[in-house]
């Protein structure tokens, strides 16, 4: 599924104080069907507010964001959302918070059950079906939101900074799998992060923001050959790219601070 953003404005009504706040400005993107993209900039530049229009959770002040042609009007689920906090219901196990989209839009067990097996599987939570959100890690949590998102076969994934909360090596761990699942199904992915590496890694296509208003500054196609896996960061080729990315971040933010945000 392709996405499109044409110049878009995004406004946020303070309403304590009566004023409104710029958090997006003429914004263009477009990504093409099956091609993982990456937003990248300094924090409260408009990143997620760029995802959760795509997702259908808000609408722009000014512009159009399109999906596959169709404007975007409201949530579905051809579209996977997956976020930094996994949101899973804490009294429902691992399989009910999996198969609870299904349920809720009336399909039968026998539609979706197969599927449900077949992510848990995948995203390596087999035999922990009826343990409750509680009971599991905070990788294993965002697991089962990845699973719950895919049962559902969307045209794509946004992911909202998933792993932003966890640990260096877990984060090592759910970055290689999301590179596995692109690989196997190659679905379109909106992936919004802070962290250059992760980008690098995982992006055919890295759109680095400005600070807010923010808008594209540059985009970056990532020349790093495919099959990759955490190889990769030590090559001269990851250096260059993170040295460049690292500049345009740095001027970002440093505007970003210098106004006080």
């Amino acid at each position: 599924m392709t996405i499109q953003l044409s110049n878009i404005d995004m406004f946020f009504q303070q309403h304590k104080r009566g004023e409104a706040t710029q958090a997006l400005a003429g914004l263009d993107l477009t990504i093409a069907e099956g091609e993982f993209t990456c937003l990248l900039g300094p924090s409260g530049c408009g990143k997620s507010t760029a995802l959760n229009l795509v997702a259908g959770f808000a609408r722009p002040t000014s512009g159009e964001v399109l999906v596959h042609g169709q404007s975007v009007q409201q949530p579905g689920p051809d579209r996977g959302v997956v976020f930094q906090e996994h949101n899973l219901f804490p009294w429902l196990t691992v399989w009910e918070n999996v198969v609870f989209g299904p349920k809720v839009r009336g399909a039968s067990a026998s539609a979706y059950t197969e599927s449900a097996r077949e992510q848990i599987r995948i995203v390596g939570l087999e035999g922990f079906e009826k343990h409750l959100p509680k009971q599991l890690s905070g990788g294993m949590r965002q697991r089962c939101s990845i699973a719950r998102a895919l049962v559902n076969d969307p045209g794509m994934l946004l992911m909202d900074e998933p792993f932003g909360a966890l640990d260096a090596q877990t984060r090592m761990v759910m970055q290689e799998l999301v590179l596995k699942l692109w690989e196997q199904d190659r679905k379109t992915v909106l992936f919004i992060t802070h962290d250059i590496d992760e980008a690098l890694l995982l992006a055919d296509t890295i759109h680095v923001m400005t600070a807010r208003p923010g808008t594209v500054k540059q985009t970056i196609p990532n020349t790093l050959a495919r099959p990759r896996n955490y190889d990769v960061v030590a090559s001269s080729e990851f250096v260059e790219m993170k040295k460049q990315i690292l500049g345009l971040i740095r001027t970002e933010t440093t505007t970003a601070i210098a106004r006080g945000e």
